[in-house]
């Protein structure tokens, strides 16, 4: 069996396992943790998910992350990402409108947790650093960040495909403002 044809093999079982835990468990922070525990298992077939077969944008290139669509249903549900990047990229505090799972293969990414204010913008109420072996979860309406300051590798998984979320949000410090994430239109097909 080829690594391409191995690569599928394992992220349709993945996925398989993953609708389960979700009909089962739904929504809630219980299941997501099982999901992000099925997904760690999955991060560590590191000889089919490494910066070789997802190279990250080139050196030069004005993006600083890529994202390769490994699975996602054909209503748009259980999208599957692997991110690469080469370090020096990061997001505002955002939302997602779906739940949300992020899990270390290589390198590492800090992830910043934020709460609303009574003031309209965001308290921080935490971090953490996502690396191989371990994984962050969220519900539809929290809030994070993401920083990456060297090259990495690692699986986005979403309850709603990147390119349907027309609603999610994200914080403009410098006007105390929210403003609406367009859908995501630079993803590579790795199906």
């Amino acid at each position: 069996m080829s690594r391409t044809e191995e690569r599928r093999r394992v992220v349709r079982q993945a996925v398989d396992d993953i609708r389960a835990i979700e009909s089962r468990e739904g929504v809630t922070r219980t299941g997501l943790a099982r999901i992000r525990e099925r997904l760690i298992t999955l991060a560590a077939h590191t000889e089919l998910f490494n910066l070789d077969a997802f190279p990250a944008p080139a050196a030069g290139d004005s993006r600083r992350s890529a994202l390769y669509r490994l699975s996602e249903d054909e209503d748009h549900r259980f999208a599957l990402y692997a991110n690469a990047s080469h370090g020096g990229y990061g997001t505002p505090a955002h939302d997602h409108t779906t739940w949300a799972v992020i899990v270390g293969i290589t390198g590492e990414e800090l992830n910043r947790f934020y709460d609303r204010n009574e003031n309209g913008g965001v308290t921080e109420k935490g971090s953490f650093t996502v690396r191989a072996g371990s994984g962050v979860a969220f519900l539809p309406s929290d809030l994070h960040s993401i920083h990456i300051d060297a090259p990495l590798i690692n699986f986005h998984m979403y309850g709603l495909g990147l390119e349907q979320l027309h609603r999610r949000q994200y914080y403009k410090p410098a006007e105390n403002a929210w403003a609406v994430f367009p859908p995501h239109s630079d993803i590579r097909e790795a199906r």
